[in-house]
């Protein structure tokens, strides 16, 4: 099959010219995905939390114990899609329930999902481009009320949902009304105001007279241990001049005023009015506050305004659903709390008395919490982390400082917020961002995306990564499910099928990160490990009538699939040389492993197809011609000729120009775009699923890496090959 005509080819542009082509794959990559922050939203504690299946939990009878059997209550969201979609979505009812979107019923629960609380009902629904507007009617009757909602897809698509009114648009979570008696006449939907509404819409969002008095840290803060709060806001001064500024305020409370981390006004009294002048240059500075809990402890306050012109006050970071200028935390035993140079962060949970504390708002029970919003940059998922590996290794050999700090920073984004994250699911259920690190309970959450980190880690220290590398050699080491011989293994998954199962895939979603992580630690138990896998994956997996690899085998029905599906197959001899590179030439397995790693390479070398690439299912030709597995074995193929692993180099070396080239002509347009990469898979005994139901998706991040990396190990086997017959004083065209 052809996937573009071969006008558009990148092979009629460069010709296969190595370096050109990773350029062109590489700029169309971070182009489409440019670097992205979290997106930072007020989220209020007190509405539902999004428990760890990332689904939200809507329990009315415990918010509300007085509600009657025939009474209704509403929850009402909305979700962003980029364009027209269709995504999956669960329920789990404690009674009835109706699920609108957009005004149009999509999903009504039976007589049978009303009654059982722990089944989960699936369903799918088209999604517009832009702001989809969720509404949940939910029945009290004699089983409850209420039930959860959220994304059909845990690990992939973890959703949260948005406050859909004009006054708090832009929070994190769903507004709610108060049991009713009647059906709404009309749902809420766009344009729908609070103000207009007769409906009375919850939580809170305003306080109560009474608790403005108490001033800002006053209602923060009462019911709070500890006696020290801080405010946090940045200063702005466009003064062309630069010169200093004066600021004004009044306090109730002890006042200390910092500026970039430094003291520059401390209070005389507990209270009263002040007015200073701050040396402070053209541009935006951090601006914090402390303040200590007044004696009396009936108003503690505090108010700061500017005095010269060109100068304002701004919010550390855009708070979506709610406009201030301050971020408020506390409260801290005086003496204990952080120091002022440490607190002006967003990547920290600070010790307060009562445990860890973040940033907040000024409304009630309203804290800041980051959300990650993109589909690519700052995620933490395993075809990403192949993903990041092509590009980093790319940025390196084209000497592209850009694409390597493109790549440091993406990691780091993940790892600097390791600790956040981790307290974010403790105090939420689901955690905003680094969703899959959060909640690893599989290698398909960790071992990919941690190998890349590591190398990532050789080029410049990134913050957070070290302590994340250790807890995932902890948890495949000692957490991850395994056979009594000690081979890693499935014995639950996303879903039933996946249940008592070995994959092949699982070789790359463990080895590389084991070998690397023995690299940076030296300890030989993980290198052993790593080389114990291969030798267990082979005696379950191995077919050696072909010399390749059953994608799964099924302890269920204790036997191969006998399936050898393309990118499993890559996978295993990809993550083969990854062990062998660190694995010291005295190791006890080391002549085994390299058997086994030329058993499987003349076993794939004789599946190559006559446009240089392999099929998605390696023994049928009819299958479509698949990018990622040809670019595995390009890369295996090119560094076993390279590290002298294979003994006949020749043909393999054929190999490799044979499938850059078609790689280059049939799989890489003009553009940079990656055709013929499958999708992630399930598997099944059928090889007509992996045939034709596991189609191609044009620039999947389980190939796009995969496809730089085979570039770059072409390069180095021609350059390699140059610099040997040069030796020889011989020529070569390669």
């Amino acid at each position: 099959m052809a996937y573009f005509p071969p006008e558009h080819s990148s092979y009629r542009v460069y010709h296969g010219d190595v370096a050109d082509t990773l350029q062109l794959i590489a700029n169309r990559y971070i182009g489409s995905q440019p670097k992205h922050p979290w997106v930072f939203r007020a989220s209020h504690r007190g509405a539902f939390k999004r428990n760890i299946d990332y689904r939200y939990e809507f329990d009315f009878v415990e918010k509300f114990p007085e509600i009657r059997d025939g009474q209704f209550v509403y929850a009402w969201a909305k979700l962003w899609s980029d364009q027209e979609a269709e995504l999956p979505f669960s329920v789990s009812c404690f009674g009835p329930v109706r699920v609108y979107v957009n005004g149009e019923l999509a999903f009504k629960s039976n007589i049978q999902e009303d009654v059982f609380p722990d089944q989960r009902s699936w369903f799918r629904q088209k999604l517009q481009a832009g702001w989809n507007h969720f509404v949940l009617q939910f029945e009290k009757t004699g089983t409850g009320c209420g039930g959860h909602f959220g994304t059909g897809s845990i690990k992939g698509l973890p959703l949260h949902f948005v406050t859909a009114s004009a006054e708090r648009d832009g929070q994190e979570g769903w507004l709610y009304t108060e049991p009713l008696d009647e059906r709404l006449a009309e749902l809420p939907g766009e344009g729908t105001t609070e103000a207009d509404d007769p409906v009375r819409w919850l939580p809170q969002a305003a306080w109560e007279e009474a608790e403005l008095r108490r001033g800002v840290f006053g209602r923060l803060f009462a019911d709070e241990e500890g006696e020290v709060a801080y405010a946090w806001t940045k200063l702005v001064n466009q003064r062309p001049d630069g010169a200093a500024v004066e600021i004004a305020g009044e306090h109730r409370g002890a006042l200390t005023v910092y500026l970039n981390g430094k003291e520059v006004y401390r209070s005389a009294s507990d209270s009263g009015n002040y007015r200073i002048t701050v040396p402070c240059g053209y541009g935006v500075h951090d601006l914090l506050v402390r303040s200590e809990r007044p004696a009396d402890d009936a108003k503690w306050d505090h108010e700061l305004r500017m005095i010269s012109s060109g100068t304002a006050l701004q919010a550390p970071v855009l708070v979506h659903g709610f406009a201030a200028d301050w971020l408020y935390t506390g409260a801290f035993r005086k003496g204990s709390e952080p120091a002022a140079a440490d607190l002006c962060r967003l990547d920290t949970v600070f010790e307060a008395a009562k445990g860890g504390t973040y940033w907040r708002v000024d409304q009630p029970n309203t804290v800041l919490r980051p959300f990650v919003e993109t589909t690519h940059y700052g995620r933490w998922n395993y075809p990403l982390g192949v993903t990041l590996y092509g590009l980093l290794r790319t940025g390196l050999k084209l000497g592209r400082q850009d694409y390597v700090d493109y790549v440091l920073d993406h990691i780091e984004q993940c790892t600097a917020y390791e600790q956040y994250a981790l307290w974010d699911k403790e105090q939420y259920g689901g955690a905003g961002i680094n969703h899959q690190l959060t909640a690893i309970d599989s290698l398909d959450d960790c071992g990919s995306f941690a190998a890349t980190m590591l190398y990532a880690m050789e080029q410049r220290e990134l913050k957070g990564a070290r302590k994340v590398a250790d807890r995932i050699a902890h948890y495949i080491s000692h957490e991850q499910s395994r056979l009594e011989d000690g081979a890693l293994y499935r014995v639950t998954g996303s879903t039933l099928f996946m249940k008592d199962t070995m994959w092949c895939d699982d070789l790359y979603m463990s080895t590389p990160f084991l070998a690397r992580y023995y690299e940076l630690t030296g300890d030989r138990a993980y290198v052993d490990d790593a080389a114990k896998q291969f030798l267990l994956y082979k005696k379950y997996l191995y077919m050696p009538e072909l010399k390749i690899m059953s994608h799964v085998y099924d302890f269920k029905f204790d036997k191969q699939n006998k399936v050898p599906w393309g990118r499993g197959n890559g996978w295993v001899l990809f993550s083969l040389t990854e062990l062998l590179r660190v694995l010291p030439e005295d190791h006890e397995d080391r002549d085994e492993l390299l058997t086994f790693f030329r058993e499987l390479s003349e076993g794939y070398l004789a599946l190559q197809g006559e446009n240089g690439l392999w099929h998605q299912v390696l023994t049928m030709p009819e299958s479509y011609e698949e990018a990622s597995c040809t670019s595995m074995f390009i890369y295996a193929f090119a560094r076993g000729v390279r590290y002298g692993w294979l003994t006949n180099p020749e043909p393999y070396v054929e190999a490799v120009e044979r499938g850059w080239e078609g790689l280059a002509r049939y799989a890489i347009d003009g553009e940079g775009n990656i055709y013929g990469v499958c999708r992630g898979s399930g598997y099944a005994f059928s090889a007509l699923y992996y045939k034709d139901d596991l189609p191609w998706n044009l620039n999947d991040t389980h190939g796009i890496g995969i496809v730089m990396l085979a570039g770059i190990e072409t390069w180095l086997l021609r350059e390699a090959l140059r610099n040997r017959n040069s030796e020889h004083g011989e020529r070569t065209d390669l």
